[in-house]
């Protein structure tokens, strides 16, 4: 609950009031009247139409098959037998959320039916560089605004769709300086009001550089670490005792292998760096270890005490989630919300046309 003596929540407060998919009441009545439309019922697209359409908006559904189309329907969305009927539908947003490899082709078809004046196409994938590219080869670069949910598992296909995947998710929203401000207003009120999630505004390079830090370069790392298990002699021994923190750090590895190589072929140039900036932590702890450098092993292991304080900082009682309404100039908000967003700051609504309303987390 909000303290409206100070505008701060208390961190038990907060979980216990932090939005769930049983939260169903929509504020606003534009968002609530908004027609979605959603490209590929997998688990990431069907989680998402899911939600939606819990959440009581118009969802209307396309896939490349139509497997999941009985009980989508009977969650309240409608499907569609072709892209040619979703964009007839007129929705306010589009999410594309198939396969990157399927996105020149998705887009193509998408082209010659769809109205830019009464749509707004957004994504869910985990490259935002690549997508671009890819709307802006199709000519449908001026109603394209990216995004990307941080929701997922190693899960995959509309057997595995679960709204609770969207639960408190942080979204990034990547624009750029020539980005309708209405047309990201459509996607943030879709996500904010409608999923009841929130947002950070980002433009494509930070958010490539980011992703590659914290999924795609890791994906690898945790796959190259079941490699070694499985090349070694004593594998069958060692996957008898491993335990909690082998599977913390290898859940990703059991992902789809074909899924995770698309992921980091997309962001090859950010993941090559990483991976040899990773080697070469690597090698220099292996020489500290040969050395017996106990100067060079107690830096490696303490230099990651800030985030180590962080994430103590978030698992505390001692934490606060402050919200506060920010101002931006019209003109330049896409630089002035990625200024937000290096703060620290989650945009969880609207104040006015030239403010949005920012979540903040800090220890008591």
């Amino acid at each position: 609950m909000v303290d409206k003596t100070n505008g701060s929540t208390t961190g038990t407060a907060a979980a216990d009031d932090r939005e769930t998919v049983a939260d169903k009441t929509i504020a606003d009545k534009t968002v609530a009247d908004m027609t979605v439309g959603i490209v590929g019922l997998g688990l990431i697209g069907g989680s998402l139409a899911r939600r939606l359409a819990a959440r009581g908006l118009h969802v209307i559904a396309w896939n490349h098959r139509d497997h999941p189309y009985a009980q989508a329907e009977a969650d309240g969305i409608r499907c569609v037998a072709s892209l040619a009927q979703l964009a007839a539908a007129k929705p306010r947003v589009i999410v594309l959320c198939n396969p990157l490899k399927a996105m020149p082709a998705i887009l193509a078809e998408l082209k010659p039916v769809l109205d830019p004046a009464a749509t707004t196409l957004t994504d869910v994938g985990s490259v935002k560089g690549m997508v671009r590219e890819q709307v802006e080869a199709a000519g449908l670069g001026e109603c394209y605004v990216g995004a990307h949910p941080m929701a997922g598992n190693e899960l995959s296909g509309w057997q595995a769709a679960d709204p609770a995947l969207y639960d408190d998710a942080l979204w990034a929203v990547t624009v750029r300086d020539d980005t309708s401000y209405e047309r990201f207003r459509d996607v943030a009120n879709l996500i904010v009001s409608g999923a009841g999630n929130r947002i950070i505004v980002l433009d494509d390079t930070v958010h490539d550089q980011a992703a590659a830090l914290i999924s795609h370069m890791p994906h690898v790392v945790a796959t190259a670490l079941i490699n070694q298990l499985v090349d070694d002699p004593n594998r069958n021994i060692a996957a008898a005792l491993a335990a909690g923190s082998w599977r913390d750090m290898t859940r990703v590895a059991l992902t789809d292998p074909n899924r995770t190589r698309a992921m980091v072929d997309e962001d090859a140039a950010n993941v090559e760096s990483l991976l040899r900036a990773m080697a070469g932590r690597l090698t220099a702890v292996a020489d500290a270890l040969r050395d017996g450098d106990d100067g060079a092993m107690t830096r490696f292991f303490a230099d990651g005490q800030p985030f180590r304080d962080y994430k103590m900082m978030q698992r505390s009682d001692d934490v606060r989630y402050e919200e506060r309404d920010v101002a931006f100039d019209p003109s330049h908000w896409q630089t002035e919300l990625l200024a937000s967003a290096r703060r620290g700051e989650h945009v969880i609504g609207f104040a006015g046309d030239h403010a949005v309303c920012v979540q903040v987390r800090s220890a008591v």
